[in-house]
């Protein structure tokens, strides 16, 4: 096997208890595997990569990657979203809903949205996708494509379709109510079942099996219970968005006089594999009139709360906070979940959040965030060897270039990375001791070629929306221009 060094100007080094900041060190792996992290490796080295003016840290692992061409941005000035095509019209689904992508265009959203996380220095990603411009939900055989894809783009990724029993449908009144399916839900469970047996370790371990039931209002209670039976079978994480939104919150509340996490702690789902984007609305919120004690059950369930700083602050919404949650003894990690994919603008924008929702310029660090998006996220997944750099652990590095003038002075390699970088500050991107990134590209990939094709592409979903919005109105009043064309 190959033995490679990487050197850096900063290295961030696990010391076994925390991160520590190296000063012009060096990393050693031998296949996929670290052998060494400190200054003067006296074994012999096949191959030397000098990153010089850069901060050498373990790669990112984004617990709700975005896995799409992001149809979220299509939100961003167009409300109310139900309005605009993000929720089912019921003359929708009575003709039945169909797929507004080709299998050929579902494998390449997922190419392409790997070659972004890559670009932005996740080394580890946890996909999401829309479930509004599907027939019903993810299937087998496309997950079965894209493991194949994760492991020709080089990325380390935990793989399952996402199942759901019901949707949210709107009424020509403007009303909702769920459409629910529970039969189809549950073979969705045991084809994301068949997968895990399937592909749970393939291509030499870089694919991991997950489950990923849908939003928790579109869950029946029998779902949830046989995902968490499924998860502890198969020693999997399941991952479930939850108290993402006060409309959400109050339905759970509605049908079963229990908030969404009291909810699932009675069906046995809360538990070390659960993990749940979004974590916002909680008791304890400030728009949360209900009382009760969600925080303990996290704390206690040793539950995961992914944090998605950025899609959450589109929608005016945010933790309240990373910092009491965490200081509650609540496990929090980290994931982009809109595009573009930037955990770097995620961990920036997640410091001011935190720092506005407690008044207090002292409520967290970037040492905080940096900890929620590396060791945090991995002790989630149950990977000691991820989100560290230290013997023993897996060879998923990156190099953030620190050299750029608009990175202005460096004051300490994390913190400057989060004042003043972006994602595509990363230059260089090893997964498995394999070299996926170098200098921005990704070897047999055509940047330019896939710009193209992922607009036309996202060209061609848009041109459908009105097939699924409420009173069908043509795409021009679905998505209004941001100034008047003239």
């Amino acid at each position: 096997m190959t033995t490679t060094r990487v050197r850096a100007r900063y290295v961030i080094a696990w010391d076994g208890a925390s991160h520590r900041t190296l000063r012009d060190g060096e990393v050693v792996y031998r296949g996929d595997t670290i052998l060494f992290v400190g200054r003067g490796f006296e074994g012999p080295v096949d191959v030397e990569i000098d990153g010089g003016n850069a901060v050498l840290g373990p790669g990112f692992i984004d617990l709700n990657a975005l896995g799409d061409l992001d149809t979220t941005v299509l939100a961003f000035d167009n409300q109310p979203d139900w309005a605009k095509g993000r929720t089912w019209p019921e003359d929708y689904v009575a003709a039945g809903p169909i797929e507004m992508y080709s299998d050929e265009e579902q494998t390449f959203k997922m190419k392409y949205a790997f070659a972004q996380l890559v670009r932005n220095g996740i080394t580890t990603a946890l996909p999401i996708t829309s479930m509004f411009y599907r027939k019903w939900a993810e299937t087998y055989d496309e997950f079965a494509r894209s493991a194949d894809s994760a492991a020709e783009i080089g990325i380390r990724a935990y793989l399952g379709p996402c199942y759901m029993t019901g949707v949210e449908v709107v009424r020509n009144d403007g009303s909702f109510y769920t459409h629910w399916d529970e039969d189809r839900g549950l073979k969705g469970l045991a084809d994301a079942e068949g997968f895990i047996d399937r592909f749970d370790g393939a291509h030499g371990g870089l694919i991991r099996g997950m489950l990923a039931p849908d939003r928790i209002e579109n869950c029946t209670p029998e779902l949830i219970r046989r995902t968490a039976a499924v998860s502890a079978e198969h020693g999997v994480p399941a991952r479930l968005h939850c108290c993402q939104s006060l409309d959400e919150f109050q339905s759970i509340v509605d049908r079963n006089d229990m908030t969404p996490l009291e909810w699932l702690s009675s069906l046995g789902f809360l538990g070390p594999r659960a993990l749940l984007p979004h974590g916002v609305y909680i008791t304890g919120h400030s728009r949360v009139s209900r009382t009760g004690d969600d925080v303990g059950l996290l704390r206690d369930s040793g539950a995961t709360l992914i944090h998605c700083p950025l899609v959450l602050s589109r929608y005016g919404g945010t933790m309240e906070s990373f910092a009491r949650l965490k200081a509650a003894g609540v496990r929090i990690g980290l994931g982009t979940d809109t595009f573009p994919p930037d955990m770097v603008e995620n961990m920036r924008l997640g410091i001011s959040l935190c720092r506005v929702a407690e008044h207090s310029v002292t409520a967290c660090s970037a040492a905080d965030f940096y900890n929620a998006a590396t060791v945090h996220a991995a002790d989630a997944l149950g990977r000691p060897d991820l989100g560290r750099l230290a013997p023993g652990a897996k060879a998923d590095m990156t190099l953030f270039d620190l050299s750029d003038f608009g990175i202005g002075q460096v004051i300490d390699p994390v913190q400057t990375m989060m004042l003043s970088g972006t994602g595509r500050d990363f230059r260089t991107s090893i997964i498995n001791g394999r070299v996926v990134m170098r200098d921005r590209l990704l070897p047999g990939v055509d940047l330019d070629a896939w710009h193209r094709q992922a607009q036309g592409q996202f060209e061609g979903l848009i041109a459908k929306y009105p097939l699924r919005t409420l009173h069908h109105p043509p795409v021009d009043e679905i998505f209004a221009p941001g100034f008047r064309n003239l």
